[in-house]
C-alpha cells in the first residue's frame, strides 16, 4: 500500500451534501484516543461472550477433539485478522467509518448493498447475544424471587415462557441506554470489564482444575464428550475441520468489514494493528479453552456436560444455597454479554442505516432500529441451527470483504480521495453512484460458494464459504477495475 501519510484529514470543508452527518463525518485528530490497549480491550470484551464459552461444545459436539477444535479457533481468527487490519487500516488513515470507506470499491450509493448486508447479519447476532443475555437476567431474578420462574403460568411461545422473554426485554432496554450514550460509552465499558472478565475466566478455569484434580482428568473427559458425535460421511479434513474454520471465521467475518468504525478513532496505525493482533489471537482461544474445561469438570462431577454457563451457575446456587455467589457470576455473565453485544452488533448496523439517509437518520435511530431487528429476527431460533448460520453468513460477507481488499490494496494501493467520499460528483460516483465491477464481483463470490450445493464434488466450496467466495471476489474486482486503476492511482490524497 502507499507510503502516504499516516492519518489524512480534510484540507478544507466538504460542501453541504445529503452522503454526510456529523457521525459519518471523518474524525477529527482530536477525536483520535484510542491507543493499542483501548483496541486490545475491544477484543477482549467481544470475545469474552457466551457464544465464545459456548464455542468448543459445537466443535467436539462435531467431532473434533479438544486441540483440533482449539485449533480451529487459533486459525479462523489467524485468518480473519488479515483483512481486520487491511480494512481498519483505512479507518485509522481517513478516520471514515464502514459505510462511508465502502463507498470507495462500491461507489457513494453502491456502498448501501455491503453496509446492509452487514447490518442485517449484525441484528442477528444482536438478537441472539440479547436472547442469551436475557435468560441470564431470568435466571438472576429467579434467584431474588423464586415467584418469577413461574410467572405467566403455562403461557409459552416457541418453547418459552414469560419469565425467559421478560428478561430479554430488560436486557434490551439496557442494551438501548449504551446505544442513546454514544460511541464514547463503549470505549468506557470496554477498558473497563476487560481485565475485570479475564480474571473472572481465568477463576473458572481454576474452579474447574481445583474440584477435578488437575487439567489431565478434564481434557480425557473431551474425549469422551467426542466420542458421542457420529463419524464425519468423509475425511476429516474437508468434511469437518475445514467447514469449522470457515464458520470460526465467519464469527468475526462481521467485524473484518466494519472495522473501519473503531479504528476510525485509533491514535495511529500501529495502535490499531497491535492491539487487534494482541486482544483477538489470545482471547478468544483461551476463553474457548475455559469453556471446554469448566464443561468437562462438569461431566466428572455432574455425569453430563454442563455447556451453558448460565445453567451451571443455577446449579451451582442450588447445591451451595449460595444466591449472593451466583448473582454475582450471573452479573459477569451478563457484562460479558453486554460488552460484545454492544461493541459487534449495534455500531454497524447504527452505521449503516444511517448511511442510508444521513440527514434523517442518525447514529441513535439506527441503533434503535437495529435493536428492533434484533427481535423480529427470532434469535431463540437462529440458536437452533449454529453452524448453518455461521457458513451462510460467511460466505456471504466473504465475497464482500474480497471485493473491499482488493479494491483497496489492489486497485488503489491504499489511497483514497477523502472529499470525494462525500460527493455525488466525485472519483466514486462510478454509474449512478453504484459501481457495476463491484456488484458484479459479490455476485461471482456468492455464486462460487453456492456451486457447493449443486453437486457433492464441489461441497467444499460451501464448505469453505468464506474462502471461496471471498477469493473469487478479490479476482473478479481486480480484473474488472483493471481499466480504472491507472485513473484511480492518479489522484492525490487530499
Amino acid at each position: 500500500m502507499s507510503r502516504g501519510p499516516e492519518l489524512v484529514t480534510l484540507a478544507e470543508p466538504i460542501p453541504p451534501s445529503d452522503l454526510i452527518n456529523d457521525h459519518l463525518a471523518p474524525t477529527p485528530a482530536s477525536a483520535r484516543t484510542w491507543g493499542r490497549w483501548h483496541l486490545a480491550s475491544l477484543w477482549v470484551g467481544m470475545s469474552v461472550c457466551i457464544p465464545t464459552y459456548m464455542l468448543a461444545a459445537s466443535l467436539i459436539g462435531a467431532g473434533l477433539n479438544w486441540w483440533q477444535s482449539l485449533l480451529a479457533v487459533f486459525l479462523g481468527n489467524l485468518i480473519v485478522l488479515v483483512p481486520m487490519l487491511v480494512n481498519g487500516h483505512a479507518g485509522t488513515r481517513y478516520g471514515i467509518p464502514f459505510p462511508v470507506y465502502a463507498r470507495a470499491a462500491f461507489g457513494v450509493r453502491g456502498a448501501h448493498l455491503p453496509a446492509v448486508l452487514r447490518a442485517v447479519v449484525a441484528c442477528g447476532w444482536f438478537g441472539i447475544q440479547t436472547w442469551l443475555g436475557g435468560l441470564a437476567i431470568a435466571e438472576l431474578l429467579g434467584l431474588a424471587w423464586p415467584a418469577y420462574r413461574s410467572l405467566g403460568g403455562d403461557w409459552s411461545f416457541m418453547g418459552y415462557g414469560a419469565p425467559a422473554f421478560a428478561g430479554f426485554g430488560l436486557f434490551w432496554v439496557v442494551n438501548l441506554y449504551f446505544v442513546f450514550a454514544g460511541t464514547e460509552s463503549i470505549r468506557w465499558l470496554e477498558s473497563i470489564s476487560a481485565p475485570f472478565l479475564l480474571v473472572v475466566g481465568l477463576g473458572l478455569l481454576w474452579w474447574a482444575m481445583d474440584r477435578v484434580g488437575g487439567l489431565g482428568p478434564i481434557l480425557t473427559q473431551s474425549e469422551a464428550l467426542r466420542a458421542a458425535a457420529p463419524p464425519p460421511p468423509g475425511g476429516f479434513l474437508l468434511t469437518l475441520f475445514v467447514p469449522w474454520v470457515t464458520a470460526m471465521v465467519g464469527f468475526w467475518a462481521t467485524l473484518a468489514l466494519n472495522i473501519p468504525d473503531f479504528t476510525r478513532y485509533a491514535r495511529s496505525q500501529r495502535d490499531q494493528m497491535a492491539g487487534q493482533a494482541i486482544g483477538l489471537l489470545t482471547t478468544m482461544p483461551l476463553f474457548a479453552f475455559i469453556g471446554l474445561a469448566v464443561t468437562g469438570a462438569t461431566v466428572i462431577l455432574y455425569g453430563r456436560a454442563i455447556w451453558n454457563p448460565v445453567e451451571l451457575i443455577g446449579r451451582l446456587a442450588t447445591e451451595q444455597r449460595s444466591p449472593l455467589l451466583a448473582a454475582g457470576a450471573l452479573i459477569i455473565i451478563l457484562i460479558a454479554t453486554l460488552t460484545t453485544n454492544i461493541a459487534a452488533n449495534v455500531v454497524a448496523p447504527a452505521n449503516a442505516f444511517s448511511n442510508l439517509s444521513p440527514r434523517r437518520i442518525g447514529f441513535r435511530l439506527g441503533g434503535l432500529l437495529a435493536a428492533v431487528l434484533g427481535i423480529v429476527i427470532l434469535p431463540w431460533k437462529l440458536l437452533d441451527a449454529y453452524q448453518t448460520w455461521l457458513l451462510s453468513y460467511s460466505g456471504l460477507l466473504g465475497a464482500v470483504g474480497g471485493v473491499l481488499v482488493a479494491d483497496y490494496v489492489f486497485v488503489r494501493r491504499g489511497r483514497l480521495v477523502l472529499r470525494d467520499l462525500y460527493l455525488h460528483d466525485g472519483v466514486y460516483a462510478y454509474r449512478a453512484g453504484i459501481n457495476p465491477a463491484a456488484i458484479i464481483a459479490v455476485a461471482a463470490g456468492v455464486a462460487a460458494a453456492l456451486a457447493g450445493l449443486l453437486h457433492p464434488s464441489l461441497a467444499f466450496l460451501f464448505r469453505g464459504a468464506w474462502f471461496s467466495a471471498g477469493l473469487v471476489a478479490l479476482a473478479v474486482h481486480i480484473v474488472l477495475m483493471r481499466p480504472a486503476r491507472e485513473r484511480a492511482l492518479a489522484f492525490e490524497e487530499t
